[in-house]
């Protein structure tokens, strides 16, 4: 199938893997990359992510309440001061390092 031959797709049509597979082969690897030409970006609307979607998708941040970032920060001093005082929790016993 030549290029000439390949249908035009606009954004909003659905591609199948056999249209993607014909424009795959009918384009020409040796053809310099159009100046203006930017990454195809799909799945989150106008957010650019550099990354594809299924390899690894923006973050999904929520925010914590007082009584979750209180447990943290209770964890790392607690691990901060057994450590200072030379003692070692890494097999989940308190032990003299």
């Amino acid at each position: 199938m030549k290029l000439s031959e390949v249908p035009a797709i606009t954004s909003t049509d659905d591609v199948s893997d056999d249209e993607l597979t014909a424009m795959a082969l009918a384009a020409d690897p040796t053809a310099p990359v159009d100046e203006d030409a930017e990454p195809w970006h799909f799945g989150y609307g106008f957010i650019k992510n550099p990354l594809p979607d299924w390899y690894m998708p923006l973050p999904m941040a929520s925010r914590r309440g007082r009584g979750t970032r209180a447990v943290v920060v209770s964890v790392v001093v607690g691990l901060v001061v057994i450590c200072a005082f030379g003692l070692c929790v890494t097999s989940g016993f308190l032990q003299l390092a």
